[in-house]
């Protein structure tokens, strides 16, 4: 393609600046010229539309951010599968492969919560593309059981679910996408056996399928979908064994040309069109474990690529149909594998305003946790320090003003910490041995009413929608699902490791990682089906002795301290792989994020200090040492922020930090065994536990 002088010109002031800052007014026109130039309009059709395009973009409307909810399950996990839309919510869903990797045959009629069989394809394959046209589903190619690929195209009547072959493409191929436009197939890309494919391949009904484009480069498992009178290509596989992070366009009668770039190389994603908005989802890097969770919206009129959320879960090889203003996703694969789930994208409500500069927004799982943004019950409760004195059997309480010791009482044996509950309403103190909670009033800092009897609280947690408390029973080896009200027991969950003490929670609620300090490992429990999905072991060489856990601001990186290893693992939060390790000090212990979001402050029991890590760069930027010496354990931070408050669990004291200077601002000595200590009220929604993780 040659572009007119003043265009070059134009572009070559564009060159270096990001893709979506280019779509200002400068290179507003210069984008649109792009855009036109590869849908085939005139020259006079793409000065106006250049004209329009450069309005548009100044408007620079929101992107829709989608949210995914979970609608039900399919009754087998399944992965690759193929998919088109039958009518109202429901879609067909064709192939694909099994858990244990074994290509299907059926033909499942899918809805919102689950499915039905409609019929049976003339072979199982998987990894082949759909579309709709008529009355009919039409499937294309497919790996199979033989390790071969197929030429087949396929017909599936959407009433009977009758299955007949009734073409064949140019050549046996897999792992291709398919898009519809105007009652004619294009099927992008591809996998022979031997070789890439780079075609672009156009079928309908009655006619021969044929190579009508090339791409500029072989291409396997990209995301297509077709928006008007153009397909948009996303990623996919390339020779090399790379990701590719390209987004192409064809336009009908035109060439392939690319028109932008993914935020990370992906392949395996899915592709669905919304009004004129293509969004990919899903996928991974080149490495199988490298699954993402990112929704990636590229506007079709304009070319601007942008976030547009994240799935509840990393995972790649999922179906995604659009029906409406929703996209239904099905199957596909997450970290334990194969996966069952049916799930819908819809857009999220807009964040409400705030008059702090904490935002609301996905980015940030403790946007509500913000400085002085206390709510409920918390607003009511007065400032105190708690400390559970585990070997005196008795709780202290402090005023945080005059760091003075206010209030004294007798609980249950061996207290470990004091627990907010979720609906802010009330502290927990638990009572390892004496199997009990003692419950405080937060409005008067004193007991209130009769101990509850629960088996051993070394500590405890609660589910994301405050259904259940976790009593985490560390010699037990178990997590006791309990009632968060009345602490009924529900389902007493076995975990297969040594030690079980701290956990945290994905962003979406979904999962939790619990640290097992007497084994080296973690574990990885689905929260709504109540079991262990998944075991890690840390690494030997560095001894391995987990604590804390804390989920970092953006979700993706899981923090756990290591009190052996003297430093804090960073564990991806979707495929849950060691991706770092931070050395930050002797018996590195508890976890607690800034106000603001930005900083993670370690406490290193073992040498007395506290290492200041910063979230964005994931390095240590400060190290703060407590004059004299101490053993600095668990605590929490101050509703403003100021104030870093932990126990001395073997110092028999209290410290309170400035996190401004780093500065000791007083050392107050109480009861022996300080441990779980809670600074109350804080920030935040409702708690997950602990001694104050708040959302």
């Amino acid at each position: 393609m040659r572009l007119p002088l003043s265009t070059a010109r134009r572009i070559r002031k564009c060159r270096g600046v990001p893709w979506a800052a280019a779509l200002v007014l400068v290179c507003g026109a210069t984008v649109a010229v792009l855009f036109a130039t590869a849908r085939g309009d005139s020259a006079e059709t793409r000065s106006a539309k250049a004209s329009a395009g450069a309005a548009v973009v100044r408007r620079d409307p929101r992107p829709v951010r989608l949210v995914e909810r979970s609608s039900g399950r399919l009754r087998s996990a399944v992965q690759d599968a193929a998919a088109a839309p039958i009518g109202g919510a429901r879609i067909l869903l064709l192939g694909g492969l099994t858990a244990s990797d074994t290509s299907r045959a059926d033909v499942l009629s899918v809805g919102p919560r689950g499915d039905s069989p409609l019929g049976v394809l003339p072979a199982a394959v998987h990894d082949a593309a759909a579309v709709r046209i008529g009355g009919n589903v039409y499937l294309f190619g497919g790996g199979t059981n033989a390790n071969a690929q197929s030429d087949a195209i396929v017909r599936v009547s959407i009433r009977t679910g009758k299955s007949t072959v009734v073409g064949r493409l140019p050549a046996p191929s897999s792992d291709q996408a398919a898009a519809m436009i105007g009652g004619t197939a294009y099927v992008v890309g591809g996998y022979t056996g031997k070789a890439w494919l780079d075609t672009v391949v156009a079928w309908r009904p009655g006619s021969p399928a044929r190579v009508v484009a090339r791409l500029p480069f072989a291409l396997r498992y990209a995301a297509v979908a077709a928006v008007g009178h153009r397909l948009v290509i996303a990623g996919g596989s390339l020779e090399n064994g790379s990701a590719s992070r390209a987004v192409l366009a064809y336009t009908l009668g035109g060439r392939v040309v690319r028109v932008g770039n993914l935020p990370a190389p992906t392949t395996h994603a899915a592709a669905a069109s919304v009004g004129p908005v293509v969004y990919v989802i899903g996928g991974r890097g080149a490495a199988r474990d490298s699954l993402s969770a990112r929704i990636v919206a590229i506007d079709a009129a304009t070319g601007r690529i942008r976030s547009a959320g994240s799935l509840a879960h990393a995972r790649s090889d999922l179906a995604a149909v659009a029906t409406g203003d929703r996209i239904r996703l099905a199957g596909g694969r997450e970290a334990s594998g194969a996966v069952s789930a049916l799930t819908e994208l819809a857009s999220a409500p807009p964040a409400p305003k705030r008059s702090v500069a904490l935002a609301a927004t996905p980015e940030n799982v403790y946007a509500h946790a913000g400085k002085n943004m206390l709510s409920g019950a918390a607003r009511s409760a007065r400032p105190l320090v708690y400390v559970p004195n585990s070997e005196s059997n008795t709780v202290d309480v402090i005023d945080p003003r005059t760091y003075k010791i206010i209030a004294h009482f007798a609980v249950g044996g061996l207290p470990q910490h004091v627990v907010p509950a979720w609906n802010l309403k009330t502290l927990f103190v638990t009572n390892d041995t004496g199997n009990s909670l003692t419950p405080i009033d937060p409005a008067t800092g004193k007991p209130r009413g009769a101990t509850i009897p629960v088996d051993d609280p070394y500590n405890m947690y609660f589910t994301p929608d405050g259904r259940y408390a976790i009593v985490v029973a560390e010699r037990l080896h178990r997590l006791a699902f309990r009632d968060a009200h009345g602490f009924r027991l529900h389902h007493s969950l076995s975990v297969p490791c040594a030690g079980v003490d701290h956990m945290d929670f994905t962003a979406n609620g979904r999962f939790l990682l619990a640290s097992c300090e007497f084994s080296r490992q973690l574990v990885v429990v689905n929260v709504a089906q109540e079991r262990v999905v998944r075991t890690i072991t840390l690494p030997a060489g560095r001894g391995g002795m987990p604590q804390d856990v804390k989920l970092s601001p953006d979700g993706a990186i899981f923090y756990v301290a290591d009190m052996q290893a003297d430093g804090v693992w960073e564990i991806d939060a979707h495929s849950y792989r060691i991706v770092g390790f931070l050395a930050t000090g002797a018996g590195a212990h508890g976890l607690y994020p800034s106000r603001d979001g930005k900083r993670l402050y370690v406490s290193n029991r073992g040498e007395g200090s506290i290492s200041v890590v910063s979230f964005r760069t994931r390095k240590q930027v400060a190290k703060w040492r407590i004059p004299g010496g101490g053993s600095p354990d668990m605590g929490g931070v101050s509703a403003d922020g100021k104030t870093l408050w932990l126990a001395g669990r073997y110092n028999a004291e209290v410290y309170a930090i400035s996190t401004r200077s780093g500065q000791l601002l007083a050392r107050i000595h109480i009861g022996a065994g300080p441990h779980g200590l809670c600074i109350w009220p804080q920030p935040g929604r409702y708690s997950l536990g602990h001694t104050g993780i708040l959302r």
